[in-house]
């Protein structure tokens, strides 16, 4: 598979006419589609009354509507998506790999396995399964970091030992559902495919308060990662320590993914796609963390936004990321190969 597809470069600080274009439209795309979402559901809310919600000048009940029930669900969508891709284009960038990403390593079955651990050992409450899936998800990295690791990271060792993780996981996962009762099951199956349901301020505050700082991390890391473009010899002759640097932005990535898996669940393949989206849209070899964020703040709205109002049924807001990345994978692939035959 790396045969066929092009490594990823990330863009640093310098922007690019189309990047600013891309951006601005982006962005406007995600305040237009916040203000719908807002509005949407069983007690509709026109746009403008939306805004006047917003801005205080609203009546009690659109207010309550607005600002207390549907206002932390789209936040959370905007702001975990953008967690999601940018750590998914850190993890591109360190193993040179548009395939590589959290969910593909096995950092989201690690997640679901520190939840179901907690679930049935420790406690059903909220901040038990967040400090669950965060510790699994950690636990999982440090495995794969360890089955991984020689005198180096390499990226394709890195993706091939994630994957096999990954399995491993994947089935101890179904084993242990298959042992709690059908409630627990039932309940468990739906928080592993993602889902924004039940999120609240105050437990979104608490872990974007952690993550934000870490984000920021990543954008300083930004220049040392492009000097790494030019070469493990050329940039240790800058002043550039490459394995460092590599494992400083893994690190980075995990943290983001472990954040925003607390919240809601693992939400497959917004980190494999959102950065390869955004190098699309502009056009770019490289890969723009401020791109990829937009990217995946959009995508991450756009499929919670079909996850709850389009299809028939409500579902969880990662069967839609599924299905929507898993035909963008395909997508991908087919059109990298016919760009080379």
């Amino acid at each position: 598979m790396t045969a066929v597809l092009s490594p990823p470069r990330l863009a640093g600080v310098r922007l690019r006419p189309r990047n600013v274009v891309v951006g601005a439209a982006t962005v406007a795309a995600i305040l237009t589609l916040a203000v719908l979402s807002l509005g949407w559901g069983t007690y509709p809310v026109a746009p403008d009354a939306v805004i006047r919600a917003l801005l205080g000048s609203g009546t009690a009940l659109d207010t309550t509507v607005v600002v207390g029930w549907r206002l932390p669900r789209v936040f959370a969508a905007v702001t975990l998506g953008a967690l999601l891709a940018i750590a998914g284009a850190l993890f591109q960038t360190v193993t040179r790999n548009p395939l590589a990403s959290p969910d593909i390593l096995g950092l989201s079955n690690g997640a679901f396995t520190g939840m179901l651990i907690t679930l049935v050992l420790v406690s059903s409450s909220w901040p038990a399964r967040a400090a669950g899936a965060l510790v699994g998800c950690l636990a999982a990295s440090l495995l794969i970091w360890l089955l991984a690791y020689r005198g180096g990271i390499q990226g394709f060792r890195l993706i091939v030992v994630g994957i096999g993780v990954s399995a491993m996981l994947a089935s101890l996962n179904t084993w242990m559902l298959l042992q709690v009762e059908l409630e627990t099951a039932m309940f468990a199956s739906a928080w592993g495919h993602g889902s924004l349901n039940g999120v609240t301020g105050d437990a979104l505050g608490g872990v974007l308060l952690c993550a934000m700082p870490v984000a920021l991390a990543a954008f300083a890391l930004v220049p040392s990662l492009r000097q790494l473009e030019l070469g493990d010899d050329l940039a240790t002759a800058t002043g550039v320590r490459p394995h460092l640097v590599r494992s400083l932005a893994l690190l980075i990535g995990v943290v983001l993914v472990a954040a925003a898996t607390a919240i809601a669940g693992p939400i497959a393949f917004v980190a494999l796609a959102a950065p390869q989206i955004a190098r699309r849209l502009a056009r770019s070899p490289s890969l723009s963390l401020t791109l990829s964020g937009l990217v995946g703040a959009l995508v991450l709205l756009v499929s919670d936004a079909i996850a709850q109002h389009v299809l028939p049924v409500a579902l969880p807001v990662g069967v839609v990321t599924v299905s929507v990345g898993g035909a963008y994978l395909i997508v991908m692939i087919v059109s990298e190969i016919r760009r080379r035959a």
